[in-house]
């Protein structure tokens, strides 16, 4: 079975965007994956198809509507999908690489991409929607952070990769951040590659990068390094 995504959004025309490119759109038109991109406004039900409302309690800006997202997540999501339903929210939990392979092995997801203030708590509540965030920075709405999601995701799909194994070493598989990478020329402006990468020892080799990795993390994110994996005894 293959993964499915349907997108909820106020513009559909964003995508599939770049996942409708390289690895991600072989991918879509291969059938390793789907995507459906689901207007929100079509379950309006006024004549101007109105999706906002000012926020309850007063304050800035507006919020999207919690019955016309309701029907929207009904239609996408019946009742018996097993998919999970997110909502990209900057207040969600930071989107990890270990939840990312928990969504890649599943059927797929529904996601939910709020616009203006936000969307009505009570939607949130009443459809069980999981919050997820990308960083901790404001995007104009959620279709940019559903993209980074699928992407991320997609590529972890069975036959997606070339080399699945290539995949195994990146930065967060194993706590770390991924350690340098070289190649030809052997001398690039008075740079050469390192000696140990050259000499075919490749228990060397490994000790390097690890070593490397460690030192990234330790200097860019000292707060993955207590919770990274230590290598296994020889």
């Amino acid at each position: 079975m293959s993964f499915s995504a349907s997108v909820l959004t106020l513009y559909p025309e964003m995508f599939p965007g770049a996942l409708g490119l390289s690895l991600s759109g072989r991918a879509l038109e291969a059938g390793t994956w789907s995507l459906q991109a689901i207007q929100i406004r079509d379950f309006a039900t006024d004549r101007h198809h109105t999706v906002d409302d000012t926020p309850a309690g007063g304050g800035a800006g507006m919020v999207m509507r919690a019955d016309v997202l309701a029907r929207a997540i009904d239609q996408a999501s019946p009742a018996g999908d097993p998919r999970p339903r997110l909502l990209m929210s900057p207040r969600g939990k930071p989107l990890s690489q270990a939840r990312v392979r928990e969504l890649a092995a599943g059927p797929g997801a529904v996601i939910v991409c709020g616009r203006f203030e936000g969307i009505d708590q009570r939607v949130i509540d009443a459809r069980n929607l999981e919050e997820v965030s990308v960083g901790d920075f404001i995007l104009s709405g959620g279709e940019p952070a559903a993209l980074v999601l699928l992407d991320a995701v997609v590529r972890l799909l069975p036959g997606v990769m070339g080399n699945a194994v290539s995949g195994e070493e990146e930065s967060f598989e194993n706590g770390l951040l991924e350690h340098p990478h070289y190649t030809r020329p052997q001398e690039f402006e008075g740079r050469p590659i390192p000696d140990v990468l050259i000499s075919g020892n490749h228990k060397k080799i490994a000790a390097w990068r690890r070593a490397q990795s460690e030192m990234l993390t330790k200097e860019r994110r000292p707060d993955l390094l207590a919770a990274a994996p230590q290598p296994l005894a020889k």
